[in-house]
């Protein structure tokens, strides 16, 4: 009976911090609760060196893989990538283009026949590898880009994407997951919605014309969830720090 209770116990506290951490990124969004949304750089005199990491593989980027599939087959942050390989601008990455993988368990364990390298380094393709990562994220919508992430908007930096649609053009839902909050008045972002998906992170679309969808519902990526005409803002999150779009979207 105390092991019952014990178990009831963790799960409600499970469902409770899930609620907690989507209610936070709720407050974040209305301008209620304010946190640092990326490590601060901080900037050092002198001459300065790159640090590489002294061991590890390149993976031949294939036609639409972004830095988060990639990450993730190797089990490694993309801040880690990023700082390996200097990468200042997402959206330049190519197929065919090699990228290093930074000394991890994961990615030494993985099979080594490889294919010829960079500077000496074992490269290779992920086309016999089943890695099991889950789908990857597409775009809400077909439309101009309007404003980037980080692109300065007044006294602030844009925490997502905003995209310039055609009237009435559907909106989808960038990945499968839970709807946990749509609100017709949103303060600063008029009609929104917000997807939870697995690990911790969320999608938010906002600026709607008209929604689909209510809170509860299990989306599938693709389905669509929302109408929009005009302007239309896009983020991903994880808990409630917002990331970089294009690390999870194809070009």
């Amino acid at each position: 009976m105390q092991i019952s209770n014990i178990k009831n116990q963790i799960q409600e506290f499970k469902i409770s911090k899930n609620i907690l951490g989507i209610w936070f990124v709720i407050l974040v969004l209305s301008g209620c609760a304010t946190v640092e949304l990326a490590p601060r750089q901080t900037t050092l005199s002198g001459p300065q060196k790159t640090i590489q990491p002294s061991r590890g593989l390149y993976h031949r980027v294939r036609k639409g893989q972004t830095l988060w599939r990639i990450a993730r087959i190797y089990g490694v942050s993309i801040e880690e990538i990023l700082k390996a390989n200097t990468i200042a601008d997402s959206t330049l990455i190519a197929s065919g283009q090699s990228i290093l993988i930074p000394d991890t368990p994961r990615a030494l364990s993985l099979d080594t026949s490889t294919l010829p390298g960079v500077n000496g380094e074992r490269s290779r393709t992920m086309d016999s590898l089943n890695t099991g990562v889950s789908e990857d994220f597409i775009w809400p919508a077909k439309g101009k880009i309007v404003s980037g992430f980080g692109d300065k908007i007044g006294n602030s930096s844009s925490k997502g994407i905003t995209l310039r649609l055609y009237a009435q053009s559907d909106i989808v839902a960038s990945a499968s997951g839970r709807v946990v909050f749509a609100e017709e008045k949103f303060s600063g972002y008029g009609k929104t919605i917000i997807i939870s998906h697995p690990e911790g992170l969320m999608s938010v679309y906002a600026s709607l014309s008209r929604i689909l969808v209510k809170p509860g519902d299990y989306i599938t990526r693709g389905m669509a969830i929302a109408q929009c005409g005009g302007l239309m803002h896009f983020q991903i999150r994880k808990g409630w720090i917002s990331q970089n779009p294009y690390y999870y979207l194809s070009r």
